[in-house]
């Protein structure tokens, strides 16, 4: 059975996404910093039926449980076959480049950015283990400088100082990683899920979560000959669904 781990998983998008990975017939451990909170989502997804579940405490902003997290999981299998950093913040509103706080930046990158390096880094030993292993970095797309330029870009008037260049700098770990990796079997992406309606955003999004979860593992589930190092929102492009850095 193939295992999976989602960061922040006990609710929305992860939620989600947990769910329609054990439908793949994954073995999934679903993230949550509150472990009270993923119990309660882990025991909502047996109650369906799905059970090969488990919530598993991961605060990607503290070094000591993403170190626990990498050792209980590894008490439990030798492989881990897709990791999909899910956990995010969007450091409240308003984010003006010149009144944002330091501790405002500093909150969000250290979950966004400095969270997705603990948790690669501590999970690649395992990530290795797997005959085709999967990171999705779960970005946005007004992280994309190119977007964020164009003054026809549908979402151009929404900027945001602190929580956009999180995502940047999320995306341009991402090309880092996945150049690392070539010539491996790893394959290392950057998805969009779109302008979904969560708490994140105060459900002012118009997608659903089945929607962006569905988005999500097409990468997770991609074969020999799927792409790496590349960014994709099919919200912003249907046709292909690669958008610009």
């Amino acid at each position: 059975m193939k295992t999976a781990l989602i960061t922040g998983a006990n609710k929305s998008i992860g939620l989600e996404t947990a769910r329609q990975l054990l439908q793949q017939g994954f073995q999934v451990y679903l993230g949550s910093r509150d472990l009270d909170k993923g119990r309660e989502a882990a025991a909502q997804l047996k109650a369906q039926g799905l059970q090969h579940v488990e919530a598993i405490q991961l605060d990607v902003s503290d070094d000591d449980s993403v170190r626990a997290a990498r050792t209980t999981i590894g008490a439990k299998t030798t492989a881990l076959d897709v990791l999909i950093n899910n956990a995010g913040i969007n450091g409240g509103m308003p984010q003006s480049p010149i009144s944002a706080g330091m501790d405002q930046f500093k909150k969000v990158f250290e979950t966004n950015y400095f969270g997705v390096i603990r948790v690669v880094q501590a999970f690649f030993g395992l990530l290795r283990e797997s005959p085709q292993p999967r990171i999705v970095m779960v970005s946005s797309s007004a992280g994309s400088l190119t977007l964020q330029s164009d003054p026809t870009w549908k979402y151009y008037q929404h900027k945001g100082a602190v929580y956009h260049p999180s995502k940047s700098a999320l995306n341009m770990y991402t090309i880092d990683l996945a150049f690392e990796l070539l010539g491996t079997s790893f394959k290392v992406n950057a998805v969009d899920p779109g302008f979904i309606k969560t708490d994140f955003n105060g459900h002012r999004g118009t997608g659903s979560v089945e929607e962006a979860a569905k988005r999500i593992i097409k990468y997770a589930l991609i074969g020999p000959e799927g792409p790496t190092g590349k960014f994709f929102s099919e919200e912003t492009n249907p046709e292909t669904g690669e958008i610009p850095w």
